[in-house]
């Protein structure tokens, strides 16, 4: 048997905007992916060639608030997409119109636990190009996120000179946290000794922090 779009979506998100979605999907002719989980971004829009429909990308490992502020963000670029072509900036003043358009939607309906509620209305004053650059946002969804194996940290959570991992990515690398330059951190790749710039919020475990390594 076909998996219908609502079954889908009623595994990534609150069951009340399930309706609303689906029909975003089918009248804008969505082509929605749940990928893997990429450590650079929670999601992507881009417009298919021909007028063959639109591609929307969500990680999958979000929690299902998370998911469903992902998915609207990516639907807001759809809209200005669809209204204003490429004449516009990918998170200029026409996206944060329809994003805080779409996003009213689901905070009129009352979807979101009251302490997620209050941080959106303060992100939707001035939405960021992505919800990883707003840090009060990032920690309050990270207490919906389900358990996991290992403890996961945001990058600004752990002491300094700390040794860890980005969580989730394939590649395994091991870095050393350095000192912060604004909103990220200079951090050394043990392997090779590059250094790589890294958000104070992106998810992190940790293998060892400073203090253990000095006590040994």
């Amino acid at each position: 048997m076909a998996t219908t779009i609502e079954e889908v979506l009623a595994k990534y998100m609150p069951e009340p905007a399930i309706p609303v979605c689906t029909r975003w999907i089918r009248s804008r002719n969505i082509h929605l992916k749940i990928t893997g989980v990429r450590s650079s971004k929670l999601g992507d829009y881009r417009p298919l060639e021909n007028g063959q429909g639109h591609r929307i990308t969500v990680n999958h490992d979000l929690n299902k608030y998370a998911f469903l502020i992902t998915f609207t963000h990516e639907v807001a670029h759809l809209h200005s997409f669809i209204k204003y072509g490429q004449y516009h900036e990918p998170h200029g003043k026409e996206w944060k119109q329809e994003f805080k358009i779409l996003l009213g939607y689901f905070l009129e309906m009352g979807i979101f636990p009251n302490d997620l509620e209050e941080v959106l209305q303060r992100h939707l004053l001035h939405p960021p190009s992505s919800s990883c650059h707003d840090a009060a946002l990032m920690k309050a969804l990270k207490c919906y996120d389900p358990p996991t194996s290992v403890p996961v940290y945001h990058l600004d959570e752990l002491p300094d000179g700390s040794i860890f991992r980005l969580y989730g990515d394939r590649s395994k690398l091991t870095f050393q946290k350095g000192v912060k330059n604004r909103t990220r951190y200079r951090c050394q790749e043990i392997s090779s000794g590059k250094a790589y710039l890294v958000s104070s919020l992106a998810e992190v475990q940790l293998l060892t922090d400073a203090a253990s390594r000095e006590s040994t």
